[in-house]
């Protein structure tokens, strides 16, 4: 035992000694090993602070309360609810009935003796420097200690009056506005004095106003409905605290009352899933993670964990065996003086062994200094504060053991070479005889024939991705393993190379234990680019094939449906003015109820539906006195015919939306969205209705519209299958020809139809098309301009198609290229401490001294150019196994959703494969290129000159 320890302890001097001779290698290594460490580690430190204790989380919400309440909205009838109040529905059934509705009296719940807080949110648009901003207005008395800990004051103070607000930071750097500075909301000139700046700390991004209760929302609500604007909407909850806080069970009793209760009691020391009645209802999912889930993410994790490792000791390898080599006569010193191989593989493990304790150091104190010191950057990014600066030690030793680990397992390889090596080999530097192994290449045979017929099994047969993705894998894995053989096979081809290539390429043969791994690091990297790179150009074109334009190409649409477009004409001069306009389409919509009713409805209005008649309906879709699938009286091959029926046609056109699809235009509409059509434009100056639907035309050629003035009524009509009550307006329709794109419109009318027809009408917007593309300064002054107007602007510029996977494949490109030069790099390193006798040899001959350059640049190219063809290779195949397995499963649902009668006029699912040829072309031709440059511009000439070597 003391005599291993010594051993050991000898062999680490020295490693220590030679990592810190040959600081540039040793860096390399170094700093290969470290970057993950640091990153990994970062990432834990930040994780792990982002995450909130129970208590912690608690006082962000409910402060120094015991509980908050919360109406469910269920009209009072008892629910049941998760602990963490997140998650809840009636006690009761209902089933196809009709769902209870409408709110309940919380404060009829508090216990006797509590001390209640309310806090109440709103939304309006405020006033600020720039124009209008939509901001969350929010009444909560924060100065109150109940409430501490839900707002964190920055500067200033919290209201106490009633014509003062704070605001969050962030509300004051979008609006411009500072503390002193006075707000107001749109259609409320009220001003209110901005007193102090607080910060959410869950939400660092929110922009908010704070107010005392009843001073903001309920003045504002009156003031917006005076002025004939929507009505705010608000909420509230209560703050309560009461002797002794809220048990489960009393959380139970408050349900029954229709109240939803989060109790700090409760989430401290939450009850068992049996207690919780919620998840004991029959067909109530339980949204936690399941086993199954957990063990794919922990499969998914080891396996980049795995790969990451690999990848290190492809690349870190050929580095140690570079030192191994340039120490080969001291390692044969010590055989000299009676050391034998396992001292040899000790003194090189030791190296490894160094260099990972001294990345997984580096790398985990960096890790501590970076978060400590981005902290409020971080915070910022992720939009909260950490909880606290959490270190978890032993998931830090964990993965700085991963670091020990991957340094030593880089430097098994050549401590084995190394100790092979006879004591006269290592004095003298001769290299001897060594042969390649016979069973590698076997083994690495075996598992590509595995791994592809997995991959083969998952894509044809299984429909899972992790099968095809853990085939691709171990296929991917037996192709390193033959990588020194095939290595061999490329020497071939040298007979018909220069002179520097060819002696290149048989340096690159000759000595497979340093080029293999480097190749094989090559390989992995170039393997992974091409197949993520192969699946996202296929993935793009599929998108590309199923995008559907909402707009002929350059055309703008700008819809505005709050407050009965109140700001339609701002908002048309704007656009008129900033983008190149070519031809304008005003258009209105049809208003059922209050001037400034949404189309969506709310109180006191109604809507307005176009009328299928009877004999146009889809028989897989009309309704059915009894209330089940009407499709399900049809057999399989009945749906599948009926689904191509023009009754149950489904158009897979995009558009712009529009409550209802139709609007009131002219014919100037239908020249901007490209319909050709006289009879069209015909038919509108005859006073009739231009339809792009034919199930909506009656066999008298009219188009019936129901005008439904009390929606409430209407949709408890419906869900008690009764008809919905409405006045029906006909009117004579004409139908446009097939092979005209709507975009989703599916009527047209003029004003003056409208007016005939006694349809009220308010603007909504307008559909311009334009004589070129605006440029990005165009869009953003637009954006400006409509963001000062304040209205919610439907804003939509038909680009066509625009993919982003391009900037995916520049940086998977980038990626593979910098991993290549970096291989190829090391390997060169070492075929230049290897060839130096060679070299002299050529110089003794009278070989030029830029040989010396172009016989480096060629060794580099070589090795770039052997692992991107492998990799190109292997890249490839598993993106078409998914692309395959993703055909399969998406052609399963389109012949299902067939025969169910949902398919409509949908073509059959498109999934091409298609080769990024850009991107292989410049991993083949312009990386190797690029690296066998690199190489010979670093490269001196001429080498040191030597002593002669002892004979």
């Amino acid at each position: 035992m003391n005599k291993w320890f010594h051993s050991w302890r000898a062999a680490i001097r020295i490693a220590r000694r030679d990592a810190w001779r040959y600081k540039g290698r040793s860096f390399l290594v170094l700093a290969m090993i470290a970057l993950p460490i640091l990153g990994v580690s970062a990432a834990d430190l930040t994780l792990r602070s982002s995450e909130l204790s129970t208590e912690e989380r608690l006082n962000r919400t409910i402060g120094a309360a015991d509980a908050w309440f919360d109406d469910s909205n269920y009209g009072g009838v008892p629910v049941l609810q998760s602990p963490d109040g997140e998650m809840n529905t009636p006690a009761k059934d209902y089933g196809d009935n009709a769902w209870p509705s409408g709110s309940t009296d919380v404060t009829k719940t508090f216990p006797a003796g509590s001390t209640v807080l309310t806090d109440t949110s709103g939304s309006g648009k405020l006033t600020t420097v720039h124009g209008l901003l939509q901001t969350e207005i929010r009444e909560l008395k924060a100065a109150d200690p109940m409430a501490r800990g839900i707002m964190t004051l920055q500067e200033g103070r919290f209201p106490e009056k009633a014509d003062e607000v704070a605001a969050t930071t962030h509300f004051l750097e979008s609006s411009g506005l500072t503390i002193g500075s006075t707000v107001s909301a749109r259609g409320y000139d009220r001003p209110y004095r901005i007193v102090g700046s607080y910060e959410l700390p869950n939400e660092l991004k929110a922009d908010q106003v704070n107010a005392l209760p009843g001073a903001f929302l309920a003045p504002y609500a009156k003031a917006a409905e005076s002025a004939g604007l929507t009505k705010p909407e608000h909420s509230t909850r209560y703050l309560v605290k009461a002797s002794g806080g809220f048990t489960w069970n009393m959380v139970q009793q408050i349900n029954t009352k229709g109240v939803v209760v989060v109790s700090r009691v409760v989430l401290m020391d939450p009850p068992a899933d049996s207690e919780v009645p919620l998840y004991q209802k029959e067909d109530w999912a339980n949204y936690g993670m399941g086993a199954g889930a957990q063990a794919a993410e922990l499969a998914a994790l080891g396996t980049v964990v795995g790969l990451a490792m690999l990848e290190i000791c492809l690349l870190a390898g050929p580095a140690f065996a570079v030192g191994a080599r340039r120490s080969r006569r001291q390692l044969g010193l010590v055989g000299a003086n009676g050391g034998d191989r396992s001292h040899i593989r000790a003194i090189v493990l030791s190296g490894g062994l160094v260099i990972g304790v001294a990345a997984a150091v580096v790398g985990t104190v960096l890790a501590l200094i970076l978060t400590f010191a981005l902290q409020p950057l971080l915070e910022e990014y992720m939009g909260q504060r950490f909880g606290s600066f959490d270190i978890r030690p032993l998931e830090l030793l964990g993965i700085a053991l991963l670091a020990v680990l991957t340094g030593l397992l880089a430097a098994i390889v050549p401590a084995i070479t190394s100790s092979r090596q006879t004591v006269l080999a290592s004095l003298t530097g001769r290299r001897g005889v060594r042969r390649s192994s016979r069973v590698l290449p076997l083994i690495g045979l075996a598992a590509v024939l595995l791994g592809g017929a997995i991959a083969l099994y998952g894509s044809v047969v299984s429909d899972q991705f992790i099968i095809v993705a853990g085939g691709s894998a171990i296929a991917e894995l037996g192709v390193v393993a033959l990588t020194p053989a095939l290595v061999g096979l490329f020497g071939r081809t040298g007979r018909w190379l220069p002179l520097s290539p060819r002696l290149a390429l048989r340096d690159a043969v000759r000595n497979r234990g340093r080029t293999a791994p480097a190749v094989a690091a090559v390989l992995a990297a170039v393997a992974g680019t091409v197949a993520v790179s192969t699946y996202a150009a296929s993935r793009e074109a599929q998108d590309e094939a199923e995008y559907r334009a909402r707009l002929p190409y350059g055309a703008v649409s700008a819809l505005v449906v709050e407050e009965g477009g109140r700001d339609v004409p701002a908002v048309r001069d704007a656009v008129q003015r900033l983008l190149p306009v070519d031809a304008r389409a005003d258009v209105d919509r049809v208003q059922v109820g209050k001037a400034n009713c949404s189309p969506y409805g709310g109180p006191g209005c109604g809507r307005y539906e176009i009328v299928i008649p009877k004999a146009n309906e889809c028989p897989l879709w009309a309704s059915s006195d009894d209330g089940e699938d009407p499709a399900a009286k049809f057999s399989r091959q009945e749906r599948e015919k009926l689904a191509k029926d023009w009754r149950c046609e489904q158009s897979d056109e995009g558009g712009v939306y529009v409550e209802g699809g139709l609007v009131i235009g002219d014919a100037k509409l239908l020249k901007v969205l490209g319909i050709k059509d006289a009879g069209a434009e015909k038919a509108l100056a005859e006073g009739k209705i231009v339809s792009f639907a034919k199930p909506q035309i009656d066999r008298d050629g009219t188009i019936d519209i129901k005008l439904i003035a009390d929606q409430e009524k209407a949709e408890q009509a419906e869900q008690a299958g009764k008809p919905v009550p409405g006045e029906v307006k006909s009117l004579p329709a004409y139908l446009v020809p097939e092979g005209q794109n709507s975009y989703g419109l599916q009527g047209l009318i003029t004003p003056a139809t409208a007016r005939t027809a006694g349809l009220s009408t308010v603007p909504l917007g307008s559909f311009f098309s334009t004589d070129r593309m605006p440029s990005t300064e165009a869009r953003q002054k637009l954006d400006g301009e409509l963001a000062k107007i304040g209205s919610n602007v439907e804003l939509h510029l038909e680009e066509g198609f625009v993919g982003d996977s391009s900037i995916v494949l520049l940086a998977l490109t980038v990626f593979a290229g910098l991993v290549t030069i970096g291989a190829a790099g090391i390997a060169t390193g070492l075929a230049q401490a290897d060839a130096e006798a060679d070299l002299k040899t050529l110089s003794a001959v009278g070989a030029p001294p830029r040989v010396r350059r172009t016989l480096s640049g060629f060794q580099c190219g070589v090795v770039a150019a052997m692992g991107v063809i492998l990799g190109s290779v292997a890249g490839v195949l598993p993106a078409i196994g998914l692309r395959l397995t993703e055909e399969r499963a998406q052609t399963r649902f389109y012949e299902e959703a067939l025969a169910q009668g949902w398919g409509g006029t949908s073509t059959p699912p498109y999934v091409p494969v298609v080769v990024p040829w850009e991107t292989l072309l410049a991993l083949l031709v312009l990386v190797p290129l690029g690296a066998a440059l690199l190489a010979a511009l670093v490269t001196r000439s001429r080498g040191a000159l030597a002593r002669r070597a002892a004979t």
